[in-house]
């Protein structure tokens, strides 16, 4: 089973209350391989709700105590991300997931990009608090941008 940013199959589940649908990942859930998650919801945030950085590392560092991720108006909002990758988590291990497709650049889902804590839209590398947390636990982690690696691998 692949667990899959809901946003990516169409759901209004974006820090904006939109979506970013991706058909060729769509199809893994009408294929039946698929789990949708949003960590941010399962942590409690609302829909819409105001949009968050990771300040002072990446999303190691905040389940390690060593960073915050704070909206743009300076409302610390780690813990609803850290409680949003643990229901993650526990969702990953009832349904023995091996891999996750998450949202590029999110302050929970990128695995390979994140904003750098600016509000300046800038990127650095870097992954999410809940990319962070489901490698730990031996999950890979793809995104949008890179996930036709893993369709390569489960073919």
């Amino acid at each position: 089973m692949i667990l899959i940013s809901a946003c990516l199959v169409g759901l209004a589940t974006t820090y904006d209350g939109r979506d970013n649908y991706r058909e060729e990942i769509a199809s893994l859930l009408k294929q039946g391989k698929a789990v949708l998650v949003c960590p941010e919801q399962l942590g409690g945030l609302p829909t819409p709700r105001k949009p968050a950085e990771i300040v002072g590392g990446n999303g190691a560092d905040v389940l390690d105590g060593k960073a915050k991720v704070m909206t743009a108006d300076h409302d610390e909002v780690t813990q609803e991300f850290i409680r949003g990758a643990e229901q993650t988590l526990k969702i990953a291990q009832t349904v023995n997931a091996k891999y996750a497709v998450l949202k590029e650049s999110s302050p929970s889902c990128g695995s390979n990009l994140i904003y750098d804590g600016t509000y300046t839209k800038n990127k650095k590398a870097g992954f999410g608090v809940t990319s962070a947390l489901l490698q730990r636990h031996g999950i890979e982690v793809y995104s949008e941008i890179n996930f036709q690696s893993l369709l390569d691998k489960i073919k």
